[in-house]
């Protein structure tokens, strides 16, 4: 146990960093016990946290991708019926992009290549929700049974959505372009190693270039709210004393575009100010889920009807898993 304890504070939390950040601050005239020097400490110790973390897990995460490119992950799936091949698609979502706007194309090809429409569907709510990053960098922050139950969570809104959209038999309400699409089934070639990490490097530069902006305005927004809003507000609004708090979060957080790592800080804030739990990843499911970039990009490929019922159906899911996280946070944090 203090084994874990220790990986858990020091190696993910890195609360060493946070120290030595807040001794440095000390030494040059911040008092960190203040709003200033507080919001300073937050804002750099998130940052240079994230960063470590987000580089270290895109480099793991791509080099295992790269076993699994497009035309693999179409054959894994298609070896795979029913309600397992939403299991397996929920879960190849895990190990490919991290924002919604880098999954659409890929649910474009599955879906052009005649993989069942609830099978792509449970890839296209897993992959930006539910990933292998996002559960170490919970970790990091939550603990281990907070990330956790939200990985196991994350999937069962995946393969339900992808169920229900499957017996809805919604495939007319794909564009036409998208059923008449010629899909290429040209092998790829086998990497090396070395091809596999330089790609691996390849992509976390290149995912850290896209994601990083949003990294600073969220360990922005966090700072603020962790430092200058008042506990109070916070309680109202996101509180035990609001019973439509994860819907409002929910509501919030769609018309928002971040992924994961810019969310995670925003919702620490929240959490520390005394928002719930479920509220809180009710709002965090809803930004890398459901949006407003993302959907308007999901529209070019479906029709009206059935973007609505994919994001009614991922609202009721993120609602109900929020709810679910408020009546058990006793027993998680």
């Amino acid at each position: 146990m203090g084994v874990w304890k220790f990986i858990q504070d020091q190696i993910l939390g890195m609360k060493w960093l946070n120290e030595m950040i807040g001794r440095g601050l000390n030494a040059v005239g911040l008092n960190v016990g203040e709003r200033l020097g507080g919001s300073i400490q937050f804002f750099l110790y998130d940052v240079i946290k994230i960063v470590i973390l987000l580089c270290t897990l895109i480099f793991i995460i791509s080099y295992i991708q790269s076993y699994f490119p497009p035309e693999r992950s179409k054959r894994i799936l298609g070896k795979f019926h029913g309600s397992r091949a939403n299991v397996i698609a929920a879960l190849l979502g895990t190990v490919t992009p991290f924002c919604s706007c880098s999954s659409i194309p890929l649910f474009i090809g599955f879906t052009s290549a005649g993989l069942p429409l609830g099978v792509t569907f449970s890839f296209l709510i897993s992959s930006p929700m539910v990933d292998l990053g996002s559960l170490v960098l919970l970790m990091s922050i939550f603990g281990a049974k907070v990330a956790v139950v939200y990985v196991i969570l994350g999937l069962v809104i995946a393969v339900a959505g992808g169920t229900i959209i499957e017996k809805m038999h919604m495939e007319k309400y794909i564009e036409s372009f998208i059923m008449s699409a010629v899909t290429n089934n040209i092998e790829c070639p086998d990497l090396t190693r070395k091809d596999r990490l330089v790609s691996a490097k390849e992509a976390m530069l290149d995912t850290f270039r896209k994601v990083f902006p949003y990294i600073l305005l969220g360990v922005g927004i966090g700072a603020l709210i962790h430092n200058w809003i008042p506990e109070s507000w916070i309680e109202v609004m996101l509180g035990s004393d609001n019973p439509l708090g994860v819907i409002l979060a929910t509501l919030v957080g769609i018309p928002m575009y971040a992924d994961i790592f810019g969310t995670i800080p925003v919702a620490e804030a929240l959490l520390y100010k005394g928002a719930l739990l479920g509220t809180i990843l009710s709002f965090m499911m809803a930004v890398t889920t459901l949006s407003l970039p993302s959907l308007i990009m999901l529209r070019k490929a479906v029709k009206p009807k059935l973007l609505v019922l994919f994001i009614m159906v991922c609202v009721a899911g993120i609602v109900i898993v929020g709810y679910c996280f408020n009546a058990v946070q006793y027993m998680l944090v």
